[in-house]
């Protein structure tokens, strides 16, 4: 790839960037003000100012944290395993010696992100999504933490995907001063002028850079170097020659998501905040002439007689002078009357709707419900269902999100050499993601209640037929209920015992429960002589009759 190559694809990123700007502007100011980086944003401030003319009501802002805080606790929580590693194929296929091989990664990888600052990131991430309706950011390799996540907003990175679908180019323009420009390329990288800006101490120079990372279509397999890596890095600044920096990445470190896609051609996405955002409009101006309404009633405009002397004093207790004359007064000009009663109840009507589009009922929805109405079975079942509403979407965030993220922290583990060896039988088979989290759960609730269902009806049966004698429990595989019925809750492999295992336990508890039943039928045989033996004859007893049949013989 060279500079014109560069240039083009950049171009073609931004083609399409531009028709998406005026909308996420409009998304920016209504619903965060203070996220978004659009045109020179980046160079002229430090983010962007709030306009307290549109924002007056804040339902918006707070459906927005509500779920993005939903989000962040339900689907990756820093205080809880949200996923498991496992292989593909049957589950009772993998020994035990594979789980705990997984069991032991997945433990690498969680201390992975504790350590860096994926979680900090993650929080943002959910935010852009849930107002934006497209989040990303960069995981780069890290010395000191394995990773470090690059948090980006909305205007500041360009994408395309492949013909899947599949995000798999990023672009980035941004401003950086000379000191940044020497410190991150060095001095023999950057152009002549930067160099005399440098040297001439004017460290606080700024100038556009440009930044793209795309698979490596010039790739020679076989061949080592950053040329032949299957993505491509270069940075260069806007109108010079050559690049300032050039290398390569093993696998894609943007990891971006969308939350719905409306079209298959479309790069970014739309949701949530592209649907409220005319009731949030709608709900600023209500507020605007309540407010204005509000005012008018308690302080209204007035008319004044040209009788009246001096200034107009509406201070509590102030005096006016006027003439003696009926004519002289002070009075509004109208009288307002407004029915704020019915201006309060729209408000609440669309209050509302904006936080059901966020799912806010939803992630609130146990802390608002009256504990003396509904039982907890209650409160869980409402639960699992509303969070099943949630189910396109999170398996896009499955997809677009969580995979890609393990996925590239595994192999950065991998090549830093932190991963234990593995065994032998998981070669040749390709390791799996599943999910655990809380969001993951409720959804997995229908097949864990499926299967308490399912052994509460062989259980009734048993009892309904248990004067007939039949067997009915013999057609239900308890081990196998109580392992699905583990893996729906998430119950770590440590907690589950080999199969091996099992079987010898059942085996030597069978084997001791019929050794105790010999030496309890030799011990009652033993009492048996000794009863006999002390017994006396001639007394006409059962060893009388005995003893005389054997005489007889």
């Amino acid at each position: 790839m060279d500079i014109n190559d560069a240039n083009n694809i950049f171009g073609q990123l931004k083609g399409e960037y531009d028709l998406w700007v005026p909308q996420w502007k409009e998304l920016a100011s209504y619903l965060a003000p203070t996220s978004g980086s659009f045109d020179d944003d980046a160079k002229s401030k430090q983010g962007q100012k709030i306009d307290a003319k549109k924002i007056l009501d804040s339902t918006a802002s707070r459906a927005v944290a509500i779920l993005s805080a939903g989000m962040m606790s339900g689907l990756t929580s820093p205080s809880r395993s949200w996923f498991e590693l496992t292989l593909d194929g049957p589950n009772e296929q993998q020994t035990h010696a594979v789980k705990e091989w997984l069991y032991d990664v997945k433990q690498i990888i969680e201390r992975v992100f504790a350590k860096s600052n994926l979680y900090a990131v993650l929080r943002n991430f959910y935010e852009e999504m849930a107002v934006f309706c497209t989040g990303a950011f960069l995981v780069e390799e890290d010395y000191d933490n394995v990773i470090h996540c690059r948090p980006l907003t909305i205007g500041e990175f360009m994408l395309a995907h492949d013909q899947r679908g599949r995000i798999d180019t990023y672009g980035r323009e941004f401003y950086m001063t000379v000191a940044q420009l020497v410190g991150e390329f060095g001095m023999d990288n950057v152009p002549q002028t930067v160099r005399q800006q440098y040297n001439d101490k004017k460290y606080s120079a700024t100038y556009k850079v440009r930044h793209l990372i795309t698979p490596n279509r010039d790739r020679k397999p076989g061949e080592l170097g950053h040329n032949n890596m299957p993505y491509i890095s270069v940075y260069w600044m806007s109108g010079q020659p050559t690049f300032l920096r050039k290398s390569g990445y093993e696998d894609f470190p943007v990891i971006a998501s969308r939350w719905e896609i409306k079209r298959p051609n479309d790069t970014y996405g739309r949701g949530p905040g592209w649907t409220v955002l005319g009731d949030v409009k709608m709900l600023q101006k209500m507020q605007k002439k309540k407010l204005v309404a509000l005012d008018k009633s308690i302080d209204p405009p007035i008319m004044v007689s040209n009788r009246v002397q001096g200034e107009i004093n509406l201070l509590p207790g102030g005096i006016t002078r006027y003439s003696d004359n009926a004519d002289a007064a002070v009075k509004p000009v109208y009288q307002v009357a407004a029915d704020l009663k019915s201006v309060e109840y729209s408000i609440e009507q669309t209050r509302q709707r904006i936080s059901e589009q966020f799912f806010a009922d939803m992630f609130l929805m146990i802390s608002n419900v009256d504990a003396g109405k509904m039982t907890a079975t209650e409160v869980a079942e409402r639960s699992q269902e509303k969070m099943m509403m949630l189910g396109p979407v999170l398996e896009r965030l499955k997809n677009e999100l969580l995979d890609p993220l393990i996925e590239r922290t595994f192999n950065i583990c991998s090549r830093a050499g932190i991963l234990p060896p593995p065994p032998d039988e998981i070669q040749g088979r390709d390791i799996q993601v599943s999910y655990i989290s809380m969001i993951a759960q409720a959804q997995k609730a229908t097949a864990l209640n499926s299967i308490r269902q399912g052994a509460q009806f062989a259980a009734e049966l048993a009892q309904i037929q248990a004067a007939a004698g039949a067997e009915v429990l013999d057609n239900v595989d308890f081990d196998g209920a109580l392992r699905e019925g583990l893996a729906a809750i998430g119950a770590t492999p440590k907690m589950i015992r080999p199969e091996e295992e099992v079987q010898t336990s059942r085996q030597a508890r069978a084997q001791q429960a019929q050794e105790m039943a010999q030496q309890a039928q030799i011990a009652q045989a033993v009492q048996s002589a000794k009863t006999l033996a002390n017994t006396p004859l001639g007394t006409g007893s059962a060893l009388d009759a005995v003893a005389q049949g054997a005489a007889n013989e």
